[in-house]
């Protein structure tokens, strides 16, 4: 009796070790597949469950307190009061714990060198606010950057354009030549002026200062715009 007991917990051990190394397997081939991606493999199943409804928009973000191994490849580091560091994408603020990163809520006065690529323009105030997930922006002429400020009294807002439209902010750009964050700004700031400029569309006004039926093909050939002049300084543009 003694002998059959041992051989059936050894049996169930053998199993649950097999069933555990398969686990194991599994997992290890997600997170491969996940660091090939840059982003964990339940991140775009479980994560996004938070809908951003407001101003009639319709997308979803990660729920804040959401935690993932890997960030999203289009990244920007931001350090906020000389000590915290956050990481930015898409609109969704990540901050470091440990070996991984968690879901936060943006932090009131950092500065972000574009948009997220779905927004809401709205204008409060004779003034633009940019929305996106529960978050407001405003630019900053002195750092041409965009601010993160406290939500503002919005009863009479106007929400300007369609919701969720991206304007030069669905680009991508990487410093190929290692410029640093000063010198991208920088960068980023005069292509802005010379795309605006050669497209007479300009993101940051009023249905981008052209007449409703013009903003279509006038926002492409500012991102054409754009997109040359960051080339033609050391950018990768995507």
């Amino acid at each position: 009796m003694r002998t059959h007991t041992f051989f059936a917990k050894t049996r169930l051990t053998a199993v649950a070790m097999i069933a555990l190394g398969a686990f194991g397997a599994m997992a290890a081939h997600a997170d491969e597949k996940d660091r090939s991606r840059g982003a964990p493999a339940t991140y775009h199943t479980r994560g996004f469950d938070h809908r951003d409804a407001r101003y009639n928009g319709n997308r979803y973000y990660p729920s804040r307190g959401y935690v993932t191994r890997y960030l999203p490849r289009e990244r920007y580091p931001v350090y906020w009061g000389g000590r915290s560091r956050y990481y930015y994408s898409g609109g969704i603020w990540y901050a470091p714990r440990g070996p991984r990163f968690v879901v936060v809520g943006a932090p009131i006065g950092a500065f972000v060198p574009v948009l997220p690529p779905f927004y809401t323009t709205l204008w409060i105030g004779g003034g633009p606010y940019y929305y996106a997930n529960d978050t407001y922006y405003v630019y900053r002429e002195r750092s041409r950057q965009y601010e993160v400020v406290a939500p503002p009294d919005d009863r009479d807002a106007r929400i300007d354009g369609p919701p969720g439209t991206a304007l030069r902010d669905d680009i991508y750009v990487y410093p190929k030549n290692g410029q640093s964050e000063e010198k991208q700004a920088t960068d980023k700031y005069e292509c802005h002026k010379w795309a605006s400029g050669e497209s007479g569309f300009d993101p940051t006004a009023s249905g981008g200062g052209v007449p409703a039926e013009q903003n279509a093909s006038k926002r492409a050939d500012y991102n054409r715009a754009m997109s040359a002049c960051l080339e033609g300084r050391g950018y990768s543009v995507k």
